[in-house]
């Protein structure tokens, strides 16, 4: 099977696509022919490295432990490993593979059965590998904020992977929502349900006089006391992704900047599982969340792909072909 495979850390160009052997599934294993795969800021930083923790943290300090990359995968069964007792051959999947090995960037992978779940029937594999990850993440967060109907949530990075589906999560959930994004994508946060739209370079949203009972941070970086004062008295801020400064700054400083008075700061951590799949199963069947699509490479322009995510200006999710469709 084709591949793309690495051997050591660096820029996308140590990306290479190569003939490896087919994996066989093993016991509670299914072997996904993989459709489509998307890239998350996990495919980067494994990728890259950087920085170092996330080498101690995926195992490998001198030298990649995982050959492929990549973690969001759609595709079909290709065959089941004994003590497989919910999918057969041909089911159409989706899985997040950042806890069991990674390997999307390929023609197939083995799962563990307990990582898969169906795919929404009125997805294409490309839609389908858009949600793996990402919608899980904004989903998580939400209720890391304990989101409820009526409440002021403001997604700050509203165009992005995570936060195209956050917008259409919060709204599902009855919320009024605010997105942040540049002038270039005012338009998109609308067009997924958005009921205000803030252009981050024409307006600060932390000194308009407008409080939120809850923030979700998924891109860029604003300081953790912006948010704090862009919040209602009993509000919840959290942190779903963005630059390093954001990501860090709230573990390291959060709990003592959120130490007095009541606003709060929500912490979780992602996990992909299968009831929350299902549960955005039903949300996109029932018309509510779709997945937002920048742009879609083959598998062998995987490298040009990681480097146009990395520019950070993408309107919704990346996505990997690997299986092209078939003309009619």
């Amino acid at each position: 099977m084709k591949a793309i495979v690495y051997e050591k850390y660096g820029t996308p160009e140590v990306l290479r696509l190569e003939e490896i052997e087919k994996p066989t599934p093993g016991d509670g294993e299914v072997l996904v022919k993989i459709h489509a795969a998307a890239i998350n800021f996990n495919s980067l930083i494994m990728v890259s490295g950087k920085p170092f923790l996330v080498r101690l943290m995926m195992g490998g300090l001198l030298k990649p432990k995982y050959r492929i990359p990549g973690s969001d995968i759609a595709g079909k069964v290709e065959a089941i490993g004994t003590n497989v007792k919910h999918f057969q051959p041909g089911d159409q999947v989706l899985a997040d593979l950042s806890h069991c090995g990674f390997g999307a960037f390929a023609e197939y992978v083995c799962v563990p059965e307990n990582a898969l779940a169906p795919k929404p029937v009125n997805l294409s594999f490309e839609e389908a590998a858009a949600i793996a990850q990402a919608a899980l993440v904004a989903l998580q967060g939400l209720r890391a904020g304990q989101i409820r109907k009526g409440q002021k949530v403001l997604i700050y990075g509203a165009s992005g992977g995570i936060g195209t589906f956050a917008v259409q999560i919060a709204k599902a959930f009855g919320a009024e929502v605010t997105g942040v994004c540049s002038t270039r994508n005012l338009a998109l946060v609308r067009s997924i349900g958005a009921d205000h739209v803030i252009d981050y370079t024409k307006e600060d949203f932390t000194k308009n006089g407008q409080r939120y009972d809850l923030i979700l941070s998924v891109r860029g970086y604003r300081s953790i006391f912006d948010y704090k004062r862009a919040l209602s008295p009993n509000g919840v801020y959290v942190m779903a992704g963005g630059d390093w400064a954001q990501i860090f700054q709230p573990v390291l400083f959060g709990p003592l900047v959120f130490m007095n008075g009541s606003k709060r700061l929500g912490n979780f951590t992602h996990k992909p599982n299968r009831e929350d799949f299902i549960f955005m199963k039903e949300l996109i069947e029932a018309g509510k969340v779709k997945s937002i699509i920048d742009r879609c490479y083959p598998l062998s322009d995987t490298p040009e792909a990681l480097r146009y995510y990395g520019q950070g200006r993408a309107r919704g999710k990346v996505v990997i072909t690997v299986e092209p469709r078939k003309k009619s």
